[in-house]
């Protein structure tokens, strides 16, 4: 098994090269979706939510309001210390199952938005981060997600910087290119996990 980080920040593209992975045969473990699951309605996640932030992060449904909560915890880096104590270790605890039950040969993909804010780089046989510029994932906050332009500055700046993201890439995927291009460097770096994937691991000295 090659256990695969990935990462980029918010706007970067990480979401398509994922897609695009999963295409070519990679297991997909997905933070950002596991996180969701672990705050649903019922869950010991969302009771832990509420307690810390208030049933105003409620929805009329009686679930978690997400843009509620980012607005409150994206402008302060406390509240979000504070939900992220609560929900990591539970993405965690998930994550460690869903890639137990991946076959012994597969390529394992953990999609981490936050890897490189929580040093999770030593998890994983090897780093990908998507880059783009902070130019280009501005607009596409503001154009694609219509995200107001405070917002989207807010989410980036509560991220890690670009440089410290690109410090703990092994492979870097540029994505300010066309989407074609961007689909064809992920196969490219698919042949690679793939050739590090077979090639034979070192066995512990005795």
């Amino acid at each position: 098994m090659l256990k695969v980080g990935l990462t980029g920040g918010i706007g970067t593209g990480k979401s398509e090269v994922s897609r695009v992975l999963v295409e070519c045969g990679a297991v997909l473990i997905d933070a950002d979706r596991i996180a969701r699951e672990v705050v649903a309605p019922g869950t010991p996640g969302l009771a832990a939510v509420v307690d810390a932030f208030g049933e105003d992060v409620l929805a009329p449904d009686g679930g978690l309001d997400r843009p509620r909560l980012g607005s409150i915890v994206f402008a302060d880096a406390e509240r979000l210390a504070v939900l992220n104590a609560i929900v990591h270790p539970l993405v965690g605890a998930r994550s460690r199952e869903l890639e137990e039950a991946a076959p012994e040969d597969a390529v394992v993909v953990h999609d981490v938005p936050l890897l490189a804010e929580n040093g999770l780089a030593p998890l994983y046989d090897l780093v990908v981060v998507v880059d783009a510029r902070p130019e280009t994932q501005l607009d596409r906050l503001v154009r694609l997600r219509g995200m107001t332009e405070q917002d989207a500055r807010a989410r980036m700046a509560a991220q890690a910087t670009r440089e410290k993201r690109l410090e703990i890439a092994d492979i870097v995927i540029d994505n300010d290119v066309p989407l074609e291009d961007l689909r064809r460097r992920v196969r490219d770096v698919w042949a690679e996990l793939v050739r590090r994937a077979q090639e034979p691991r070192q066995q512990p000295q005795e």
